[in-house]
């Protein structure tokens, strides 16, 4: 794990993380796979994992929440994926981040 640098907002994160390697973003689809934006790549649960994710609250309301996930796939595809947090979140993206390896933080834990 790294140590903790202050990065407060999601922009901050994203730009430095693109720097490093994460250059695609995802999204789960209603079939319960993880889908890079343009589509081109799918992939399942059991072929991905998370390496790190971050959770932010909107500066003006805390309710505001949001949490990003950093991703690699067993193809070396890395990348990021973005879902509310708590009340809000998507249940399609909350179920498949729950099935994925987590090679960082534990997400049990910070899960409602």
């Amino acid at each position: 794990m790294e140590d903790k640098v202050e990065l407060t907002t999601m922009v901050q994160v994203l730009t430095r993380l693109r720097k490093e390697g994460y250059t695609l973003d995802f999204r789960v689809a209603e079939e319960g796979v993880l889908r890079t934006i343009d589509g081109k790549q799918q992939f399942r649960p059991e072929q991905v994992q998370i390496v790190n994710f971050y959770r932010f609250e909107g500066e003006s309301y805390p309710g505001d929440m949001a949490i990003l996930y950093v991703l690699e796939t067993d193809t070396g595809a890395k990348g990021t994926i973005s879902d509310a947090y708590g009340t809000y979140a998507d249940e399609t993206v909350e179920a498949f981040m729950r099935q994925v390896r987590d090679l960082g933080k534990d997400l049990n834990k910070h899960s409602r």
